[in-house]
């Protein structure tokens, strides 16, 4: 009898399908029919909804360096390992192969809290040979995915940063960060502080399959505006772009900008190691028919093959397809308004924290 495989089910809440196994992993495992009519039966019965569990980790440092030549920042801060959000195209994903769980549904559902965070980052800014410079929070994975709400780690960096008075900015794409406006809206009146959100569409649909945890589109919209009306400099990135899936970009920098967001920028999908084939999962279960059109520009953005990490075109990629992308980009953006300011946030401002338990004297 000819192997039959068990179709793909989307898990409601999860931009996975499968525990898809790291590529460290020895054996790899896949479901099939094993020939017994208890194949309908089976998929039939409904699923138990996959419960978040959190991981506590005691880091050991803090402040991440990077020397790419293609992002805006040098040093980052990301306070989880793994996001609820659940986003199917998010590149961190491979980073839970590291610590041996699956970059699919693992990296959905446990996640890795660095509970010292606040205590080491003081320790570290503390050093006498520290040198303040802008800090980006939230780059691997999302500052205030849902767990942030008890766990409050993204607070406790703000706190100490305007205790410091240390120029940070973030990205984001869920509401959590109006909850911090307390301090993040006096850092920004100070030159300290900008925030970004995500916004890859406007259809909602797509949203709750591509991004299934995230705010809805609307309410991205909405931060958008109680920043600006905050007094805090915003800007929307749409990133990643897919072809054939996120082709409403002009529209999301329009109700952007209308929303008080003042810069923009945007990357093409990326699909580096695991993320390839979770990717492609995920078309067979949401869009299969689309499926082999939405690889075959991919491919002609990324030289015929899923991914290329040449820092020259990881990014924006290359072609013709990858130039109408960037083309659409520009002259929406020039129309529109983004990019006329950057925004340059004060690192002289950096006061050295004291001790742990230790307030300032001035």
């Amino acid at each position: 009898m000819d192997e039959v495989r068990v179709p793909l089910e989307a898990v409601k809440g999860r931009g996975a399908a499968t525990w898809l196994a790291h590529r460290f992993e020895r054996d790899s495992r896949q479901v099939f029919h094993d020939g017994w009519d208890t194949l309908g039966e089976g998929l039939a019965q409904p699923r138990e909804p996959l419960r978040t569990e959190v991981m506590w980790e005691d880091a050991r440092s803090i402040i991440s360096s990077n020397e790419s030549p293609d992002v805006y920042f040098d040093r980052s801060i990301n306070p989880y390992r793994g996001c609820e959000h659940g986003c199917i195209y998010c590149y961190a994903r491979p980073n839970h192969s590291y610590i041996n769980l699956s970059p699919g549904l693992d990296f959905e559902t446990k996640i890795v809290a660095k509970r010292n965070i606040a205590t080491v980052l003081r320790a570290e800014m503390a050093r006498k040979n520290y040198e303040p410079r802008l800090i980006a929070i939230g780059t691997s994975t999302d500052c205030y995915q849902p767990v942030e709400r008890e766990l409050r780690l993204t607070r406790s960096v703000i706190e100490l940063m305007h205790e410091t008075r240390h120029a940070f900015s973030l990205v984001t794409k869920s509401s959590g960060v109006e909850r911090d406006l307390d301090l993040i809206a006096p850092m920004a009146a100070m030159g300290l502080a900008s925030v970004n959100v995500t916004i890859t569409t406007l259809d909602a649909e797509l949203t709750r399959k591509l991004e299934p945890r995230a705010a809805a589109p609307h309410r991205r919209l909405r931060i958008l505006r109680t920043l600006a009306e905050h007094g805090v400099p915003c800007g929307v990135s749409l990133a990643p772009q897919i072809p054939f899936l996120t082709d409403d970009m002009e529209q999301v920098l329009e109700a952007a900008w209308e929303a008080g967001a003042r810069s923009a920028f945007y990357h093409v999908l990326r699909l580096p190691w695991e993320v390839s084939p979770l990717f492609k999962e995920w078309l067979e279960v949401h869009y299969p028919q689309r499926a082999q059109r939405i690889m075959a520009r991919i491919h002609d953005m990324r030289g015929g093959k899923d991914y290329d990490s040449d820092f020259a075109t990881r990014m924006k990629g290359a072609g013709p397809w990858a130039e109408l992308i960037a083309q659409r980009f520009q002259k929406a953006s020039s129309r529109l308004g983004f990019n006329r300011e950057r925004v340059h946030l004060d690192a002289t401002a950096f006061r050295r924290p004291g001790a742990v338990g230790q307030g300032s004297l001035f």
